[in-house]
């Protein structure tokens, strides 16, 4: 399993599994539950959730997951914006954590920018982390700007990664965000990395895909995970996809299919608003 490190020193999976709208319909409930134990017992242990995913009902079902497999899986939790405060965000930590059946966190990120000052934020996430609740905190869906003010404030350098909208047709992030980040060492995780399906049905990168012997989503992960400081959390409740999308980890592009996919869907060519779904 590729991996990307930390600031922390933690080396992470480069492929973890996404579960937004997972556990929300008790007929796929069996088979979610069963996908992500196959996926990280298949090296995908990087598991990313949010206290929003079904009101919560999300991070029940990825609590169940991890019965006895707790202790290999890095997991990532998503605190709401308004209960990021230094009174809100310990009691939606600690629902959190007792949904997921576990006495602590990875990662735990701020969902998004939100009313509460960023320095309120900070202060709230190292007590979080100074009584053992979670291990490290970072930021979700915040643009350059927002980056630049969390760094300024005092604890801000804490932060162990931006999670971001980031595909082959969403790259606006590469103008600035990306080498922002990249120049901190601060790692970028992908969500949406298949545009929620609708890559698959791209005929560009079918095309692409087939000439080299891939499926499009294969094609899709393979070119974020050519990234060294990219981690790519897809989500999926089939086995077949889990598969799928496991295996892209065994057909690394080179440099010739990464400069046609910069042909075919190319690069920003000026700053744009932070995209997000």
């Amino acid at each position: 399993m590729k991996q990307v490190r930390m600031p922390s020193g933690d080396l992470v999976p480069a492929l973890g599994q996404g579960t937004w709208q997972m556990g929300e319909k008790r007929s796929a409930r069996d088979q979610e539950i069963a996908t992500l134990r196959a996926g990280i017992e298949q090296g995908l242990a990087l598991i990313d959730t949010a206290e929003m995913y079904g009101d919560g009902a999300t991070e029940s079902l990825v609590g169940e997951a991890l019965t006895g497999l707790r202790d290999g899986v890095f997991l990532v939790s998503k605190v709401y914006p308004h209960n990021a405060s230094r009174k809100a965000m310990r009691a939606a930590c600690t629902a959190s954590l007792r949904r997921l059946r576990t006495d602590r966190l990875d990662l735990y990120l701020l969902h998004w920018a939100g009313p509460v000052p960023i320095e309120e934020t900070v202060d709230a996430f190292e007590q979080l982390v100074h009584d053992g609740l979670i291990r490290s905190w970072g930021v979700s869906n915040l643009d350059t700007a927002a980056m630049e003010e969390l760094w300024a404030v005092p604890g801000g350098r804490a932060v162990q990664a931006n999670q971001v909208l980031y595909n082959l047709t969403r790259r606006g992030i590469e103008w600035d965000l990306l080498p922002w980040q990249r120049e901190r060492g601060i790692p970028t995780m992908a969500y949406c990395p298949i545009e929620q399906g609708r890559l698959l049905r791209n005929r560009k990168l079918a095309d692409f895909a087939k000439r080299r012997g891939l499926t499009p989503a294969q094609a899709a992960l393979a070119w974020l995970l050519a990234r060294d400081d990219v981690i790519a959390i897809p989500k999926t409740a089939r086995p077949d996809r889990l598969a799928e999308n496991r295996a892209a980890l065994d057909h690394p592009l080179d440099a010739a299919a990464l400069a046609e996919l910069d042909s075919l869907f190319g690069p920003p060519s000026g700053p744009a608003p932070l995209e997000m779904i």
